[in-house]
């Protein structure tokens, strides 16, 4: 205990969001340092030769959809999990070493952050591509503890918080008291199913094809859950192929089509929050009434869903401040609070 305090006065510990689109990195006494895109460029000379990593974060995902045959831009998380070994800790020991602004002769301690529920292969998985990226000892955190930490709820106490966590590959609700989930409940729809349904859509009415980027751009620039006040339809010019024809064509995109082509994945997590609170156990029930619904996540900025959940379950809802950042925050903040890391890590 007092060898591992006195690295700690050495070593630059850190906390770790690995998101399905994002990944966020939070350094003892400087904050979030690092916010990427959760994807590597990678370079293969064929099926049998070894993969070269290119690129990783902004980079990577600009060449998404626009590599050649030999270049892949991939992305090795998958509905909140690692799906690529290899490529994940390749991309942590890179950005890491980008975060990492002067040599330590210590390694630091890391909080990874992981989803409520992962097996025990998912865990050994985290755990070994943190070892391998640099990490002197590893901790995990569940996702819904960490937001709930970060959003500044009051999760050491007899009292029932409900947390959203609407990622890229997931959306997560909890119901937390006395430092630990009380029930937990993940369903694979979050922004990357946004997009998706957006693209479907597009294909389906315009007979116009385009791709994930285009589509997410979309979402961001003219989505809603709400027709905006006044009535006036915001409209997006939308470039992409022609699937009629092969050629490259525009085509224009009403606020009220990206309203109805995100009803789906939209209701879907309107029902996953109805559910948590109908599983809620009644003696915690009092307290979510009067705390309401938390929301994180990259999700929750979507305008007016936070009012759509609040109108559906008759619980207020809010977006807390820094909804993209609340997770690895939250994580950030158990780095000095070492009674409090023990009782919420994942063992």
């Amino acid at each position: 205990m007092i060898l591992d305090s006195l690295l700690g006065l050495f070593s630059n510990d850190l906390a770790v969001d690995l998101g399905t689109a994002n990944t966020l990195i939070y350094q003892k006494g400087r904050g979030v340092v690092c916010n990427e895109p959760t994807v590597v460029a990678v370079q293969s000379d064929g099926p049998r030769a070894k993969r070269r990593v290119l690129a990783v974060g902004s980079e990577a995902k600009s060449m998404l959809g626009r590599t050649p045959g030999s270049i892949a831009a991939i992305r090795p998380i998958k509905d909140g999990v690692i799906a690529d070994f290899e490529m994940t800790e390749e991309m942590l020991r890179q950005l890491l070493r980008k975060v990492r602004s002067r040599r330590t002769l210590v390694r630091p301690r890391m909080i990874v952050c992981v989803p409520h529920g992962i097996t025990e292969v998912e865990r050994r998985a985290v755990r070994e591509s943190a070892e391998s990226a640099g990490a002197r000892e590893v901790f995990l955190i569940e996702e819904p503890m960490a937001a709930a930490i970060g959003a500044g709820l009051p999760v050491t106490e007899a009292k029932g918080s409900m947390i959203l966590d609407i990622g890229g590959g997931t959306t997560e609700v909890a119901i937390i008291s006395m430092k630990g989930i009380v029930y937990s409940h993940a369903v694979r729809v979050g922004g990357d199913k946004m997009d998706e349904a957006i693209a479907n859509f597009i294909r389906r009415r315009h007979d116009v094809l385009i791709g994930d980027r285009t589509a997410e751009q979309i979402k961001i620039a003219i989505g809603n859950v709400f027709p905006r006040s006044g009535g006036d339809l915001e409209f997006v010019e939308v470039k992409g192929r022609d699937l009629l024809q092969g050629i490259p064509k525009s085509v224009i995109i009403s606020e009220s089509e990206v309203r109805e082509a995100l009803s789906e994945p939209v209701n879907q997590i309107v029902e996953v929050a109805k559910i948590a609170l109908e599983r809620c156990p009644p003696e915690l029930a009092e307290d979510i009434i009067e705390h309401g619904i938390s929301m994180v996540g990259g999700g929750a900025l979507l305008p007016n869903l936070h009012k759509l959940i609040s109108q559906r379950t008759g619980i207020r809802a809010r977006v807390v401040e820094d909804p993209l950042s609340a997770v690895v925050v939250g994580s950030g903040a158990v780095l000095d609070q070492r009674d409090l890391l023990r009782e919420v890590a994942v063992q």
